[in-house]
């Protein structure tokens, strides 16, 4: 029977053939969710995915990029909303 703590689906069955040459069931943990731009949603590219323990052990340099809105907008996104507030603020 299998450990009380892996019987939830929060660990995903996963077929790992060992060097035996058996077929074992592995126990991992399910990834997390990649982070969304908040504007459209889009996945960031650049942005650590992981829970926010192993993101924390990470550099920061490496958890998001280094420009304005880095880890919360896309770039395009970011772009748009750049040019409409130095518009706003020219006029």
């Amino acid at each position: 029977m299998v450990k009380p703590r892996y019987r939830s689906r929060t660990f995903r069955r996963v077929f790992v053939k060992t060097p035996g040459g058996e077929v074992k069931l592995h126990y991992r943990r399910r990834r997390n969710a990649a982070p969304q731009c908040s504007d459209c949603g889009a996945n960031l590219p650049g942005v650590a995915r992981g829970t926010p323990a192993q993101v924390n052990k990470l550099p920061r340099s490496s958890r998001r990029p280094e420009r304005p809105y880095g880890g919360k907008l896309c770039s395009k996104c970011t772009r748009r909303t750049i040019i409409a507030q130095v518009r706003k603020v020219s006029a």
